[in-house]
């Protein structure tokens, strides 16, 4: 799979865009900063969109890329759980807010919502994708993704800890995972559903002794303003675990 980091925090700046990934130039996983980063020629190739959750960060961009793919006379699926697919089409699409693209035009809507039920293993342009609940509330779940290679990717979307029982249903190559804010803004992640560095490695922790291994680390959804000492943080929870922790970034490119 090639992956494209196309917004790597959890706020948009000159220097930053909210959380969306692309993976083999056609399914996006989030909508943050999906419209922001790619060309048009680029958003033209994007056949379906999976989101984890219905906060503004990770659905902004939908009615810019509904809009756009409007008017080119394409279609797009979004695929979330009911109460995301709802809360999108009743708070943004509702045509106060923007136009219900989920309805127009009448004979082929643009936006097509794609109910998934946790757990349950489907495809998605060539994917396989699972949902898992993680520990961000409003139904959130993150997405083990994986092409017909056979070389999964597991992204959190936002969480907190306790995810011992994703961890159960998951075996991932390679980890993208919510590190919001450093270790001193603890009470404010647990309230809120996000982790630490000292959080994150109590997960990690857990997920070595549940499944005899650690994948590959990438951190995602850091606050930019906090990056530095989350990064600094970070180094000796990779020295005590011996692994790898990578942080993401813009326009970061790998291929799995």
């Amino acid at each position: 799979m090639d992956i494209r980091i196309l917004g790597a925090h959890n706020s948009e700046t000159i220097n930053s865009s909210c959380v969306s990934l692309l993976i083999d130039g056609q399914l996006a996983v989030e909508a943050g900063g999906l419209t922001s980063r790619l060309a048009i020629e680029e958003q033209e190739k994007i056949d379906s969109i999976i989101i984890t959750h219905n906060h503004m960060d990770h659905i902004c961009d939908i009615p810019m890329i509904a809009l756009g793919s409007y008017l080119r006379g394409s279609c797009i699926d979004i695929y979330s759980t009911p109460h995301v697919c709802n809360t999108i089409q009743e708070h943004l699409l509702n045509t106060d807010v923007y136009p219900e693209f989920q309805h127009i035009p009448s004979n082929r809507p643009t936006i097509n919502f794609m109910e998934i039920e946790p757990l349950a293993l489907q495809w998605v342009d060539g994917h396989s994708i699972l949902p898992v609940p993680v520990k961000h509330g409003n139904d959130s779940v993150g997405y083990e993704i994986c092409d017909k290679k056979g070389s999964p990717v597991f992204f959190t979307g936002d969480t907190g800890p306790g995810l011992s029982d994703c961890w159960a249903q998951i075996s991932p190559q390679l980890l993208i995972i919510d590190v919001t804010v450093p270790d001193e803004y603890e009470d404010f992640a647990r309230a809120t559903g996000h982790l630490t560095p000292h959080l994150l490695e109590e997960e990690l922790i857990d997920f070595r002794r549940m499944k005899n291994y650690l994948p590959e680390i990438l951190t995602i959804h850091m606050d930019l303003a906090q990056e530095a000492a989350i990064k600094s943080q970070l180094e000796p929870v990779g020295e005590r675990l011996q692994t790898a922790i990578g942080m993401a970034y813009e326009g970061m490119r790998f291929a799995i």
